[in-house]
């Protein structure tokens, strides 16, 4: 993944919409956006811009049956936003205990 596919990735990710629909989509796969609308405070084609977005980073995929389109998470891409998010925590983590370590240095100096 690239640094600009991971900017966009976490860009859909933050929308609180757009999380809903990963909840109820990984709750229930293979579901349509009015089943999906049914279920948020939004209309029906706001559901569906937002898997729009979420289908173009990579984490639904949606497949034709009939006249209707469902909806299912890429386990893969989300996994993979998982472990960005684990190893970017790790990462705030270290930098945390090194600003703590600093703090505990400077206040043991007389």
């Amino acid at each position: 993944m690239t640094t600009a596919t991971d900017d966009e990735l976490w860009s859909a990710i933050g929308d609180p919409t757009r999380r809903r629909l990963l909840d109820l989509l990984l709750e229930s796969p293979a579901r349509t956006a009015t089943a999906l609308s049914d279920r948020l405070p939004v209309t029906r084609q706001a559901v569906s811009k937002h898997l729009g977005v979420l289908d173009r980073v990579g984490l639904v995929e949606a497949t034709e049956v009939g006249r209707e389109k469902r909806y299912r998470v890429d386990q893969a891409q989300l996994e993979r936003a998982a472990a960005q998010l684990q190893a970017a925590g790790e990462a705030w983590d270290a930098r945390l205990r090194r600003i703590k370590k600093i703090a505990e240095a400077i206040e043991r100096q007389p």
